[in-house]
């Protein structure tokens, strides 16, 4: 059986063979091209349109960066893709790309819908590729971990794209936190008013597959489902269960990132959500998630971490009243410290810090002494350079901050958020040890079911 038939194949015992247990190791950049002197990267990037356009403009944008392979199912996103690269090949599925080119690129940016994450992702290590893949890293619990195994047992450079995770602010304020000066931190509350949720029922029947789009490769290992035009592709992914990860999902991995690294947070040890009961289809609309995590050296005996999104969001809590009556900033988080709260608007705004209610400068000299620099205030050139960092590590030159090592387990709390969706208010209880719930009816969505196709 050759290499496609192989894949073809593909169900998720064998994707998820060797995943095993959470390994604690810190990824370091091992698979890199230490040794190449001067050679340029080349980079194979799997989804071209929207998000991955983005990413193909900001990889491809690194002086040392040759594109050399174009993937994606639809054919007028390959076409605009091709305009601006026409050296590069192309292909509607990644499986004959890496069959085809497996020895001629050195690094892969997937940059699908969630739901392709994985597959594609692990594919590529399975080849010792380096791998920059957008957030939420995977769709299934299960497909984190094994994520993090793979990267971490082939010592592969690896980045999930959560690009202001290397943004100045969200740097500062990681470092504030870690300075002590609010005290150890008892709670975090965090927000975003989009709204990527749907309560409408499954759309019935059938519309044609438009030319362009080849809809069994879009599907891929999900299943068989017919077309209906703007219901799926190429927007709407992100409310539907089994594509996307709602709300949470989409911006909860950005303005999560800050609190779960400045915190040194593992995985929740529950979860409750309220939100509508579930369709089986949509993700609901306006969440609001509790996490309760074990304390760490940051915070307080216990984290509470409570997450906001849709219309309107947040609820209005003491906890967020600002001072002079200041509105809060459309998305952001609020630690709430012993010694005091810290505001983080999302996103390329400082810090607030507050004391019983008034606004303290921020000291000049502890944020000297931390060597950011300057901030630069400039979205088209601050985003290339959590791209750049995955480059410059391929080359051997630095290491990522976003490893799988991290983000996957950033990725396993928000998706533990996502499952509690299914079940409302009720609260659900996370043996990490185990990999499973105590409630043994959630355990379901911890993985899925994948179709060969």
């Amino acid at each position: 059986m050759n290499f496609k038939s192989k894949i073809m194949k593909m169900n998720k015992r064998e994707f998820l063979r060797g995943a095993g247990a959470l390994s604690v190791l810190t990824l370091l950049p091992g698979c890199t091209w230490d040794g190449l002197g001067g050679k340029r990267l080349r980079t194979a990037h799997i989804g071209v349109g929207s998000m991955g356009g983005e990413d193909l403009n900001a990889i491809s944008s690194h002086q040392m960066v040759d594109v050399v392979a174009l993937c994606d199912v639809d054919a007028n996103n390959l076409a605009a893709a091709l305009k601006l690269h026409p050296n590069a090949k192309t292909f509607i599925d990644y499986r004959d790309l890496f069959k085809e080119m497996k020895d001629q690129i050195d690094a892969v940016i997937v940059s699908t819908p969630d739901h392709t994450h994985a597959p594609a992702s692990m594919m590529a290590m399975s080849h010792d590729k380096p791998v920059y893949c957008q957030k939420p890293l995977t769709h299934h619990v299960s497909e984190a971990r094994a994520m993090r195994t793979m990267a971490t047992e082939k010592n592969l450079v690896t980045q999930m794209g959560i690009q202001v995770h290397s943004f100045y602010d969200y740097k500062l304020a990681t470092l504030l936190i870690q300075s002590g000066i609010i005290g150890k931190v008892s709670t975090v509350r965090a927000w975003c008013p989009k709204n990527w949720g749907y309560d409408g029922v499954a759309p019935e029947g059938s519309d044609p597959v438009p030319a362009h789009l080849d809809w069994n490769l879009w599907l891929g290992t999900s299943k068989e489902r017919e077309f209906k035009e703007n219901v799926y592709h190429p927007a709407n992914w992100r409310k539907l269960m089994d594509y996307g990860c709602g709300t949470l999902g989409d911006m909860g991995v950005h303005i999560f990132d800050t609190p779960y690294n400045a915190l040194k947070l593992d995985v929740p040890k529950t979860i409750t959500t309220s939100c509508r009961q579930p369709t089986g289809f949509g993700y609901p609309e306006n969440n609001v998630v509790t996490y309760e995590f074990p304390a760490t050296e940051y915070t307080a005996e216990t984290l509470k971490w409570v997450w906001y999104d849709g219309p309107g969001a947040p609820e209005m809590h003491s906890d967020l009243e600002l001072p002079n009556g200041d509105p809060l900033p459309d998305q952001g988080a609020m630690f709430i410290g012993e010694k005091g709260n810290l505001l983080l608007p999302h996103f390329m705004e400082l810090p607030r810090h507050i004391v019983d209610g008034v606004y303290q400068e921020l000291d000049t000299d502890l944020i000297n002494s931390f060597e950011l620099g300057t901030p630069i205030r400039n979205y088209e050139a601050e985003g290339k350079m959590h791209y750049h960092q995955f480059v410059d590590a391929c080359l051997g030159k630095t290491t990522t901050s976003a490893p799988f090592s991290y983000s996957a387990k950033l990725t396993e709390t928000i998706l533990l958020g996502v499952i509690a969706g299914r079940f409302p208010n009720e609260t659900l209880h996370w043996d990490t040890a185990q990999a499973k719930f105590s409630e043994e009816k959630a355990n379901e969505f911890l993985k899925g079911d994948y179709r060969t196709f």
